[in-house]
C-alpha cells in the first residue's frame, strides 16, 4: 500500500523541529510555520522557534530530498557566502545551520530573521525612508568594498566570468532570442571597443547587488540579499549594476538605486578601502547593467511565445523598448 501523503506533509514540522534542535536544543516547539515562495523546487519558509529565552522569528532556504533543482550556486555556497559577508561587516542575516545529509531534510540552511524591506519602490517614495535615503548610496558603496575584500580562496569555488566572456554571452542570447535591434548592435559595439582591463586581480562579485535585493530600515541597511549570481570577477560590475536605471524605480535623478548619486557611491566605496573607482568604467558597466536587463527581457519575450501562459513573460519583455531609452541616453554624446 503506498504511504498517507497527508502523514508525511503532518510530520513535516517534527522532522524540521528536529533540526532546529541540532543548533539551538533549548527550543520547545516551533510556531506559525509558513512557506514564503511558491516555487516548485526551491523553498523560503519562516518560522518562529519558542525557547526558554523567548519567540525568536527564524527563516528556512530549503530544497527538499529528491527534488532536481537547477542551482547557478548551491545553498551550501549561498550559505557560505553569506557567513562570510557577516565575518566582513556586511549587514546579512546570521545562518544558524546548513542541513546536512544526517538531517534527511533535504538541503539548505536556517538564518535569522532580518527586520527591513525590500520592495524598491517603496524605498524610493515611502515617507519612513525618507532621511536616510540621502545615506543609502554612500552605505552600498561601503559595503561592496567589504564584499570585493571577502578572500576568494575562503569561500567554496566560484564561476570565473571576465567581461568580455559576459558581453559574449549576452551577444549569443540576444541573438537567439530577437531579431537584431539598432540600439543593441550599437551597445555591443560600443562595449566591445571599451572592454576594461582585465589584468587587475578578480574579486569576489555578489552579482546582483541592487536596490529590491537589500533589506532596508529607516536606519540604513539592514541586510544584503540574493547571492545566486555570485562570481569572481570585475567588481565594478556590482557598482554598474545599482546605477542601472531599472533599479531606479523611476526616480531618475537619482542614479544610485533611485535614492542616490553616484559620487556618494563611489566616495563610500573608497573610503572603505575598495579602491579608487573609475568613472568611465562605472559608465561601462552601468552601460552593460541596461543590455543585460534588456536581453533578459528578451528572454522573457521568446518564452512567452512558446508557453500557454504568455501574459506574464510579454509584460516583461516589453521592457525591452525600456532598456533602449536608457541606452541611448548613456550613448549620447557628452555636450
Amino acid at each position: 500500500m503506498p504511504p498517507d501523503k497527508s502523514c508525511v506533509e503532518l510530520s513535516f514540522p517534527d522532522r524540521m523541529l528536529a533540526v532546529v534542535r541540532k543548533f539551538a536544543p533549548d527550543v520547545e516547539r516551533l510556531d506559525k510555520v509558513v512557506r514564503l515562495s511558491g516555487g516548485a523546487s526551491q523553498e523560503t519558509w519562516s518560522l518562529i522557534a519558542v525557547r526558554g529565552s523567548g519567540p525568536e522569528r527564524m527563516i528556512l532556504r530549503r530544497a527538499p530530498a529528491g527534488v532536481p533543482v537547477v542551482e547557478k550556486i548551491s545553498l551550501e555556497t549561498e550559505a557560505a557566502l553569506m557567513q562570510a559577508a557577516e565575518r566582513a561587516g556586511v549587514p546579512s542575516p546570521h545562518v544558524f545551520h546548513v542541513i546536512t545529509a544526517e538531517d534527511n531534510f533535504g538541503r539548505g540552511f536556517f538564518m535569522s530573521h532580518v527586520e527591513g524591506e525590500a520592495l524598491g519602490r517603496k524605498i524610493v517614495r515611502d515617507e519612513q525612508f525618507a532621511a536616510v535615503r540621502p545615506k543609502l548610496a554612500r552605505q552600498a558603496g561601503e559595503i561592496l568594498a567589504r564584499i570585493h575584500a571577502i578572500d576568494p580562496a575562503s569561500v567554496p569555488a566560484l564561476p570565473r566570468i571576465t567581461p568580455r566572456e559576459e558581453i559574449e554571452t549576452m551577444f549569443e542570447n540576444y541573438r537567439r532570442w530577437s531579431e537584431p535591434r539598432p540600439v543593441f548592435e550599437l551597445a555591443f559595439r560600443w562595449a566591445r571597443e571599451r572592454m576594461p582591463d582585465e589584468s587587475a586581480a578578480p574579486r569576489l562579485v555578489h552579482g546582483d547587488f541592487r536596490n529590491g535585493n537589500m533589506l532596508i530600515t529607516p536606519q540604513g541597511v539592514s541586510a544584503v540579499l540574493d547571492w545566486e549570481l555570485a562570481h569572481i570577477g570585475d567588481p565594478m560590475r556590482d557598482l554598474g549594476w545599482i546605477c542601472t536605471a531599472s533599479w531606479r524605480f523611476s526616480v531618475i535623478d537619482k542614479p544610485v538605486g533611485g535614492f542616490g548619486q553616484r559620487e556618494d557611491l563611489m566616495a563610500g566605496y573608497e573610503a572603505a578601502g575598495g579602491g579608487r573607482v573609475d568613472p568611465e568604467v562605472l559608465k561601462f558597466w552601468e552601460l552593460i547593467g541596461s543590455v543585460r536587463w534588456g536581453v533578459m527581457c528578451m528572454g522573457m519575450g521568446h518564452r512567452a511565445r512558446q508557453s500557454d501562459r504568455p501574459v506574464e513573460l510579454s509584460m516583461i519583455g516589453r521592457r525591452t523598448s525600456e532598456n533602449e531609452i536608457d541606452l541611448m541616453r548613456l550613448l549620447a554624446p557628452r555636450g
